[in-house]
């Protein structure tokens, strides 16, 4: 068993077999255990995201023992199975909540809802998997590749431009994850900092370049440590040597073991990851957005309706008896019901819920915005392209705002291509939606203007900047309307909360959350919250919010900033890797 950073052979020590790899050089295999740690890693790293306190401190620690355990790595393979195992750890610990809706609403067997969610875990690990075969390329493997032949390839070391290619590879991995196939960036490194040290870098650079500085300073700090390592002495102080020469060697490496570390390989990069974290700690004083119109007085409804209840006849008529007495019994600027609250087709709507809330809003000049079903009725009476939407009324006004969704949920709102049979399993009430345009306009209450969001739609931070930025009339204030009681009352409920709360951060905007079941909460422009409901309880917040105006960094840019640096970098990786690792090693 080889130590994390070794020189190409230890004194007196003979040297394994070594397996040919696909250069045609040799490398060592790593134990089974290896992997086996490193898929520990990944389910500990779930701890970091919420419920956890200001999980992103843990999540550093743990960042820093990961790519640690990335250098025991002796090429690409290897690299890649260790991303993948913590990848998988993380995932499938981490959205095990998916099981919940599969099997105990949808009706799958356990084994299959089982077998569906480790496959899709697999498959997450993936993206973790391809960054830290990516890094091997641009750092270590391009290092091996110049050593000698002769010599059994040594594990990756940690050098700067490997640690900007870490930081690279691993955010454009999780954008990836968070794009191909309508994409999933759940559990994304950043969203476990909105309490952590890298926080203020979110309205420059969003929760992909957040996660971009957490492995970056992980990098860094691990650079750091080995410095101290004698082992890592003695292979800076062979570098410059002829590593053919076993005496030479072994004589530089007593003479790396006998004097004190040199302090630059110890204090550069220590003192660039301490100057990361400082100035995430200080951004936060930065202000992005200004207030903006006057405050808002919200009512954000919380019905607690049973999930197996929702779409059943009873069932229905009993969640719009009761959210027609939660909209009518108290004023506000604003009230707000979670997702298809009102689980009927709007024009299906019962005449006495319709004619109630209109003159509530009426006489007391409040706005309504309420979840239902849309959809066009053609003229022969056949109901096509129906939605899921939010429909907005205001005091004095007949016009019926709109909404519809438009990022939809695989499997729960439409049917990916092949996959009728996976649906089938599934006793849930579901169907091929219309997708509403990428950018629509806001909900106007009074002359605060509201952006609306359904769903899962909010983690999508890309999507809600662009919303923002591409809008003749900029939203002040973000609302999402869910319903996560498909989920039971798991970690789902805390980690979305987090989500919502990172996209405040970049966005530099109040969100506002109205759901089923929970989190309903009210987060301002700084990501605090500021009012929550008790999960599984029937009830409403009333808070008063303030809008902002004006754009972050990150909502003029969006990713852009973090993916061109990103592959810039990279691309600098793949170039000059190899001539930086021959210099290294003494050769030309």
């Amino acid at each position: 068993m080889a130590d994390p950073i070794t020189s190409h052979s230890q004194r007196g020590v003979s040297t394994p077999a070594a397996a040919p790899t696909d250069n045609g050089t040799r490398s060592r295999a790593l134990p089974r255990w290896h992997y086996l740690v490193a898929l520990a890693a990944g389910a500990a790293n779930t701890l970091s995201f919420a419920p956890t306190p200001h999980g992103g401190w843990l999540q550093l620690a743990i960042f820093v023992f990961f790519f640690a355990w990335l250098t025991r790595s002796t090429g690409w393979k290897s690299a890649a199975l260790t991303g993948g195992a913590f990848g998988f750890g993380n995932f499938v610990s981490g959205v095990w909540w998916l099981y919940v809706s599969m099997h105990y609403y949808g009706g799958m067997p356990a084994p299959l809802a089982g077998t569906a969610l480790v496959l899709f875990s697999l498959y997450l690990a993936v993206y973790p998997a391809l960054a830290a075969g990516v890094w091997s390329f641009c750092a270590g493997h391009a290092q091996n590749s110049a050593a000698d032949e002769r010599a059994p390839l040594s594990p990756f070391a940690p050098t700067w431009h490997g640690a900007l290619a870490f930081a690279s590879a691993w955010a454009i991995g999780e954008w990836l994850r968070g794009t191909i196939f309508t994409g999933f960036p759940w559990l994304a490194t950043g969203y476990a900092q909105v309490d952590g040290p890298f926080a203020g870098f979110a309205p420059v650079v969003g929760v992909y370049g957040v996660g971009w500085m957490v492995a970056l300073t992980a990098a860094l700090i691990v650079q750091a440590l080995l410095a101290l390592l004698p082992s890592w002495r003695s292979r800076r102080a062979n570098e410059s040597r002829d590593p053919s020469t076993s005496a030479d060697h072994d004589a530089g490496g007593r003479a790396a073991r006998g004097r004190a570390p040199r302090v630059a390989p110890l204090a550069v990069p220590a003192g660039v990851a301490l100057a990361l974290i400082v100035i995430g700690l200080l951004l936060p004083l930065v202000q992005w957005t200004t207030p903006a119109n006057a405050a808002l007085s919200v009512r954000l409804l919380q019905g607690n309706v049973k999930q197996e209840m929702k779409f059943e006849e009873a069932g229905m008529r009993a969640a719009i008896d009761e959210y027609q007495q939660m909209i009518t019994s108290k004023p506000a600027d604003l009230i707000v019901t979670p997702e298809t609250a009102i689980p009927v087709l709007a024009q299906q709507l019962p005449p006495n819920f319709a004619a109630a809330i209109r003159r509530f809003t009426d006489s007391t000049g409040s706005a309504l915005l309420f979840g239902a079903i849309g959809g066009t009725i053609t003229p022969d009476g056949r109901v096509v392209d129906y939605t899921n939407s939010l429909f907005g009324v205001t005091p004095g006004s007949h016009e019926i705002y709109r909404y519809d969704k438009h990022h939809l949920v695989p499997f729960g709102e439409f049917v990916p291509w092949g996959f009728r049979w996976f649906v089938n399993l599934m006793n849930i009430p579901l169907g091929d939606f219309f997708r509403g345009p990428p950018v629509q306009k806001p909900f106007m209450v009074h002359n605060q203007p509201v952006a609306v969001n359904i769903c899962y739609e909010d983690i999508f931070g890309e999507e809600i900047a662009r919303t923002l930025r591409e809008n003749a009339t900029p939203a002040g204030v973000l609302i999402n309307a869910t319903n996560l009681a498909w989920f039971g009352d798991t970690i789902a409920l805390d980690q979305h909360l987090q989500i919502a709360r990172m996209r405040s951060l970049e966005t530099g905007r109040p969100m506002l959350r109205a759901t089923n079941t929970g989190m309903t909460a009210a987060i301002d422009a700084n990501g605090r919250v500021i009012g929550r409901l008790t999960p599984y309880t029937v009830g409403s917040l009333d808070v008063t919010v303030q809008g902002t105006s004006g754009n972050t960094p990150y909502v003029t840019s969006g990713n852009n900033t973090v993916l061109a640096v990103s592959a810039l970098l990279l691309a600098f990786g793949f170039a000059f890797g190899p001539g930086i690792a021959r210099r290294r090693n003494g050769k030309r």
